[in-house]
């Protein structure tokens, strides 16, 4: 049985703690147990309810009114949100509850509709990546078993390979990019997603793919002269040193640029080596590859 923590339930819903408190001292639709120690958990339900009454209530449905709704009225409700934003945060919300129920086909059947109708580029930004920032914590903390976290990655990884695969763009010979990750990163999607942009652009990309050690990285961009290197760390091993990477990068392969983004690079403070730049979110990303 999945068990989430107050803080699982702030982080996948976005109401703070304390409202969700107030919540359960002034209505009845959660009913958290407590562990031994006295401390609040809560059932794959309850987090589901959450998700449904958070989505209401940010777009006009006054608590109380909730209250008083059945779960089958709720998800009614948010069906009827015609709101573009309100339907993107739903499908969001149903993919974790997918991944929380384990429902792996229905999943894959929300993603397949999904892009079928919107096509992968806008999937990935406006679906895929939310939820995974959502969820995220959850892996982290080990607050869903790590089949849950294989199932639906790979599925999404498989979605990703099928939209690189059917990308038809002309490609632009003057511009190459070699694609990778460094040795301790094996998180594949977010590179596997610059890829596609790249791809869809009509830049050849040389792809490396994870785990790649920076030898082989520098044989590589020696025997082919890509126009410049990108890297995206999304969660890298513990014993992942970021500012060594940065400066065997500059000692290595000064001549090449060197692009990197991903979370590591958004609270770095150090001196960043003169022949690599950040993109901390995914406009700088899709901005730097407009202007390329």
């Amino acid at each position: 049985m999945n068990a989430f923590t107050i803080k699982d339930l702030e982080n996948l819903s976005g109401i703070k703690a304390h409202t969700i408190r107030i919540w359960e001292q002034r209505y009845s639709f959660l009913n958290p147990q407590r562990t031994e120690t006295n401390i609040r958990y809560y059932s794959g339900d309850e987090l589901k309810t959450v998700l449904n009454i958070a989505l209401l209530n940010k777009y006009g449905f006054k608590i109380s009114h909730i209250d008083k709704m059945s779960i089958a009225e709720m998800r009614d409700k948010t069906l009827s949100l015609n709101q573009a934003q309100a339907q993107i945060e739903r499908m969001v919300n149903e993919l974790i509850s997918c991944m929380v129920d384990m429902k792996i086909e229905e999943f894959e059947m929300l993603l397949d509709g999904y892009i079928k109708s919107k096509g992968i580029e806008k999937t990935i930004p406006q679906i895929i990546f939310p939820f995974l920032e959502r969820i995220g914590i959850l892996w982290i903390t080990n607050h869903i078993n790590p089949a849950q976290e294989h199932l639906v990655t790979n599925i999404i990884r498989q979605k990703l390979i099928m939209g690189i695969e059917t990308c038809q763009s002309a490609l632009n010979p003057k511009k190459t990019v070699l694609v990778f990750l460094p040795e301790g990163e094996h998180h594949e999607l977010g590179v596997l997603f610059t890829y596609y942009l790249f791809k869809s652009r009509g830049i050849k990309v040389i792809y490396l793919g994870a785990n790649v050690p920076l030898k082989d990285v520098e044989y590589v961009a020696t025997l082919k002269k890509p126009d410049l290197l990108y890297s995206h760390l999304t969660s890298v091993a513990n014993n992942f040193n970021f500012e060594k990477f940065l400066v065997n990068v500059q000692n290595r392969i000064p001549e090449f640029q060197v692009i990197v983004s991903g979370a590591l690079t958004q609270n770095y403070k150090k001196r960043i080596p003169t022949n690599v730049s950040f993109k901390k979110s995914l406009t700088e990303v899709m901005e730097y590859m407009t202007a390329l």
